[in-house]
C-alpha cells in the first residue's frame, strides 16, 4: 500500500472516530445506525444526521487534490467542505478531540493541536 493511500485510510478512519464520539455525545437520544467505512476500515455507529456528514467528509478526502503533501485541514491552502460543513468540522473535532484525550487517547493530541 502506498503512502497516500495509507494516509488517506488513516484520515478516513480518524475521522469516523470523530464523528462517532461526538454523535454519542451530542445525539445520544437519536437511533443511531451501523455505518461500514470503505476499504475494510471498520464500522462506526452514528444517526443519519452524522451519517450524511461523515459520507460527505469521506467523498471530499477521497478526492482532495493534495494527494502526496495533504496537511491537517485547518493548515490546508485548499478548502474542500463548503462553509457550513467546514464549521460543522471544526465543532466536531474540537468535541470529539477533547473527549478522546480525557478517554486517555493521549495520541490525539498531536492532532487536535497541530
Amino acid at each position: 500500500m502506498d503512502t497516500a493511500t495509507r494516509d488517506r485510510n488513516k484520515d478516513i478512519r480518524l475521522l469516523g472516530k470523530f464523528v462517532e464520539v461526538y454523535c454519542d455525545g451530542r445525539h445520544s437520544g437519536i437511533e443511531h445506525v451501523t455505518v461500514t467505512l470503505s476499504d475494510g476500515l471498520g464500522s462506526r455507529m452514528i444517526c443519519p444526521e452524522c451519517r450524511s456528514f461523515l459520507e460527505y467528509a469521506i467523498v471530499k478526502r477521497v478526492n482532495c487534490p493534495l494527494v502526496d503533501e495533504k496537511p491537517s485541514c485547518k493548515h490546508c491552502r485548499v478548502h474542500c467542505y463548503d462553509k457550513l460543513h467546514r464549521e460543522k468540522v471544526k465543532e466536531i473535532m474540537a468535541f470529539a478531540g477533547l473527549r478522546l484525550m480525557l478517554r486517555g487517547r493521549l495520541d490525539y493530541i498531536w492532532h487536535y493541536f497541530f
